[in-house]
């Protein structure tokens, strides 16, 4: 890039960002004095964001409510929704916007230069001249409206961000989490849940709602992104011309004044709704936070995160154990909180009592104390510092551009400070730095400063009450039924009119024109080809060794794995134990701390979990795995086999204490993980009722598998035996030299070594003792409904339609990315007010609908029986038509990690998947019509006519549609 071809630019600065491999610019742009950061590389996958820093002085969620209003129309772009017609025709590889509590960010990411610019150019378009101020309508369907069908009521509350935060103040974890920063910074904008509380959003009103937008969606408070191998004198031409010249500068008043901090640490209690059936003892939250510095200091940041893993994070460190020795909590964790002006770290203990919060704080302090004293344990802080460095280096983010990552952590600064905008990506002197100061007493002076001397702070104990969701519940009734008995007659009217005024614009059909000018590419532009993966069968010691070759940079992922043959289901609950225990107990060598923390020093961490292969269109079959994986630099596979061997070979089973800590931490982050992702939950569970599969896996990790936990955790000292014994019969009957198989990804020169490590390791493993039968699984329907404390629901229907004789086609991948933009989206989401919603279906037949974070239930079901219909009378152009084949070809050609695209290989090998097969679906999808969409009608109704459904909800959401159910229950026993 050259400066004089950019004269509308000041470029402040220039660097060679070496640890991503980048040319970073940091940009102002002289009329407007918008800020830009350019990071120029040879990454394909490029990413475009504008931010803005907003920053509430109220709960009502107002910046969260205009994070979803500016995406339905503009300008240029004046359709309701121009964010899902862009979704159905676009190419991205992410596209979505975020709120935080100080800024509110709009990322997109492409591989393809024009939808690149297509995205780019919609999302400026939505951010500077959204329809909001058009449309009173976009307000209330995505904020809050009043819903009212006929005066004699009920009234209502309805709105998506409503009732997406009604789901987030359901969960007991994020709760604490928002009280914990509220009351750290009651005097700055992080005092104020920008989100939105529930309690405060319909306290928002339409003029303060675009007085929000006036004041801080201006280019003068704006923050842009640009990523990859793009032209980005062009890039930067176009956002000029196009939009920032448009504006004058003006003064936007968004700065954030540092919290002064207390004069003593604060002492609070707060309540926290619990189903009926939960006891309020052991149920309470006990937290200790401090207040650490500011965003700028990124030494101190890396540094903080590294005391994270050392004292709390890792297995065995001292802060976490002293807490769990003294029976403080079922589960300790805690968390370093970055991304806003002062960040803050936390110790928080769950499942403890609210009588022990005075214990719970001399522990921690006499630990600490005792920490700065003796010195900290530097095996224990170079292992997290080397274990931060090889996820570092390693940038390997799943299914998020990794562009897409550098680009959120450098807000993580720069909005506070434009010198420090590239200090998030300059990160490896800073380890180095760090493995220095470990010898240096630095680490102890950073706990005694900010974690022993340091007065701004909380300690925040939240503690459950029974019948409180009700009684919120009730009191919210009461104050709309008092609000609407106070009404007139024409003003109950004018509410009825308005409420079918918003359904009515709800339901309007988009003009042609509108959807015309949503740019969209053309199916010549998407590859024939499909995206394939490598495998190659090898043998080693008369053992599968299935090789992927891919580039890994010098990394070898090594995936150890046991075929596992009986599925009795107390077997599969010890299994799904047993994969939560290796590597987390002692071994003949280490203590489980020790043995985390050496694995970490050299290695990218070793973990065990089980794999499960569905088989195409067979509902019966599958093949499940136990699986010890790891990674590490080709130079130190040695050393990965010896900590696996270590792990497999000489794993202490029978400490029963141990085995008590894990339980108790399995049940404690189980019970949030079933509620926070209910949507799952419920699909697995109503899956469950019809497929071997499904129920395999709910016994082993979900829903089945919680109450087993459960179980456990409450009969403990009665079971504690049965525990060990059922522990080692599962390691008897799966760690064995005849069920021994390994899945390797890395580069050629790797495999060598890789293949006699594997031997010697098969070589290791006991013989077979015994003959393992092979269980078949039995399947119920019981259609539950499993009430909770929380707001809102997650609503699944499920069925399979290759038992009714359907095949798989690639048309269904269609249909899904339609329902989920269309039906679902417009019945549940913009009609119905759910945060969202989803449909699947698998090559084995099993398919799903499912709402989440949904006010409704009943309607829900109701909306499911709609789909047959909807998909016999399916509409849609060439255009349209062309849109939906884009869309979901997009969500197949996401660039793949080195990691993943052996993870696909393997899944494809033991799916009994071939490059043809996918081939065939990707021709399906390419060359599909409207009338193949039709021919799916049959298939989606044999789907429903399984009926069965499973629903995670409010107490009081289940028990008024107690009919629809066959059994309803507590998802969390007492």
């Amino acid at each position: 890039m050259k400066k004089e071809n950019i004269l509308a630019y000041e470029v402040l600065k220039q660097e060679n960002l070496t640890d991503i491999h980048s040319t970073g610019y940091l940009v102002r742009h002289k009329k407007t004095g918008a800020r830009l950061v350019l990071i120029e590389n040879d990454d394909e996958n490029k990413v475009f964001s504008i931010a803005f820093r907003t920053t509430p002085k109220n709960s009502t969620g107002v910046p969260h409510i205009l994070e979803h209003s500016v995406l339905c129309g503009s300008r240029e772009f004046p359709l309701k929704d121009p964010f899902v017609e862009l979704v159905k025709g676009s190419l991205n590889t992410f596209l979505n916007a975020m709120t935080y509590p100080d800024k509110t960010c709009y990322p997109v990411a492409s591989c393809n230069d024009q939808d690149f610019q297509n995205l780019m150019h919609v999302y400026l378009d939505a951010v500077f001249y959204p329809n909001i101020y058009k449309k009173e309508e976009i307000f209330r369907q995505e904020g809050w409206n009043y819903h009212l069908e006929q005066k004699e009521g009920p009234l209502t509350y309805n709105g998506v961000v409503y009732n997406e935060m009604k789901g987030a103040f359901s969960s007991p974890d994020e709760v604490l989490e928002r009280e914990i920063m509220n009351h750290l910074f009651p005097d700055n904008t992080y005092g104020v849940e920008s989100g939105g509380n529930p309690e405060n959003i319909p306290e928002l009103s339409y003029e303060e709602f675009l007085n929000f937008h006036r004041t801080y969606y201006h280019p003068s408070n704006s923050y842009i992104y640009l990523y990859g191998n793009m032209d980005m004198e062009e890039k930067l031409r176009f956002i000029d011309e196009k939009y920032l010249s448009a504006f004058e500068a003006l003064d936007v008043d968004s700065s954030i004044k540092e919290q002064a901090a207390f004069s003593q640490v604060k002492d609070l209690q707060i309540e926290y709704p619990i189903a009926e059936n939960e006891e309020e003892e052991d149920n309470t939250y006990l937290s200790y936070n401090m207040v650490v510095g500011n965003a700028m200091d990124s030494t101190l940041g890396v540094a903080f995160d590294v005391l994270d893993y050392a004292l709390l994070s890792a297995p065995g460190a001292p802060l976490k154990q002293a807490l769990l020795d003294a029976g403080i909590g079922k589960d300790i964790y805690g968390d370093y909180s970055d991304g806003v002006l002062q960040p803050y770290f936390s110790v928080i203990a769950k499942g403890a009592r609210t009588a022990r919060k005075e214990e719970f704080v001399s522990i921690i302090r006499n630990c600490l104390q005792d920490i700065v004293k003796n010195g900290i344990d530097k095996k224990a802080v170079l292992s997290g510092i080397n274990y931060m460095e090889f996820r570092y280096r390693e940038a390997d983010f799943g299914q998020f551009p990794k562009g897409l990552m550098y680009g959120l952590d450098i807000m993580g600064s720069w909005l506070y400070d434009d010198e420090n905008a590239f200090s998030q990506v300059k990160l490896l002197e800073i380890y180095d730095k760090l493995k220095i100061a470990v010898n240096e007493g630095y680490f102890e002076n950073l706990i005694q400063k900010w974690l022993l001397d340091n007065t701004h702070g909380a300690i925040l104990t939240l503690v459950p009450k029974r019948g409180l969701a009700a009684q919120r519940e009730k009191e919210l009734a009461d104050r709309l039924e008092a609000y609407r008995s106070s009404l007139s007659d024409e003003q109950l009217e004018e509410m009825v009119r308005k409420t079918k005024a918003l359904e009515a614009y709800q339901e309007s059909e988009e003009r042609p024109e509108d959807l015309e000018c949503i740019p969209m590419l053309k199916r010549s532009d998407i590859r024939k080809e499909v995206n394939g993966f490598s495998n190659e069968e090898l043998q080693v010691e008369n053992s599968l060794f299935l090789y992927q070759d891919v580039c890994t940079n010098g990394i070898g992922y090594v995936n150890i794995m046991f075929e596992i043959k009986d599925m009795a289901v107390e077997k599969v609950h010890y299994l799904g134990l047993l994969k939560s225990v290796l590597g987390y107990v002692d071994t003949k060598n280490y203590t489980y701390g020790q043995l985390f923390n050496e694995t970490n020093a050299r290695t990218g961490g070793i973990q065990c979990g089980i794999d499960v292969f569905d088989k195409a269109n067979d509902p019966e079959a599958f093949r499940t795995m136990f699986t010890i994986r790891g990674k590490a630099l080709y130079s130190q596979m040695d050393f990965l086999f010896q900590m696996m061997e270590e792990i497999l070979n000489t794993s202490k089973l029978s400490d029963t204490r141990r085995l008590g800590e894990i339980i108790g931490e399995i049940r404690s982050r189980g019970q949030a993980s079933l509620i926070g992702a209910g949507h799952q939950t419920a699909v697995l569970r109503s899956a469950a009722y019809g497929s071997p599969m499904a129920e395999y896996q709910d016994e082993m990790a979900g829903v089945g598998y919680y109450k087993f936990i459960e179980d456990l955790e409450k009969n403990f000292q009665e079971k504690k035996d049965e525990i060990v014994a059922g522990l080692q019969n599962a390691m008897a009957e799966i760690i064995r030299k005849d069920s021994f198989m390994v899945s390797y990804t890395g580069e050629r020169e790797s495999v060598e070594q890789v293949k006699a490590l594997s031997g010697a390791l098969k070589k290791s493993l006991p013989e077979s003792t015994c003959e393992v039968p092979e269980t078949a699984i039995t399947c119920r329907k019981k259609n539950e409904g499993f009430k909770t404390s929380g707001q809102v629901q997650y609503v699944a229907r499920t069925g399979n339609f290759v038992k009714k004789g359907f095949t798989y086609t690639g048309a269904l991948e269609i249909l899904k990315v339609a329902l989920s933009y269309d039906y679902l989206w417009i019945n549940l989401r913009v009609k119905g007010g759910a945060y969202g919603c989803m449909s699947g279906f698998k090559r084995s037949g099993e398919s799903y609908f499912v709402s989440y974070r949904d006010p409704h239930l009943r309607r829900t079901l109701e909306v499911y029986e709609g789909v047959p219909e909807y998909v016999r009378t399916f509409a849609a152009d060439e255009r349209e038509m062309t849109k939906y084949i884009i869309g979901t070809i997009s969500g197949k050609d996401v660039p793949r990690t080195p990691q993943t695209q052996g993870a696909l290989g393997r899944m494809a090998y033991f799916r009994g998947l071939t490059v043809e097969m996918l081939q065939k679906e990707r021709d399906q999808i390419l060359n599909a019509t409207v009338e193949d969409i039709h021919a799916l009608a049959p298939l989606i109704q044999a789907v429903l006519s399984d009926d069965q459904l499973c629903v995670v909800g409010s107490e009081n959401a289940i028990e008024k549609a107690k009919d629809v159910f066959m059994e309803t229950k507590p998802l969390v026993s007492c």
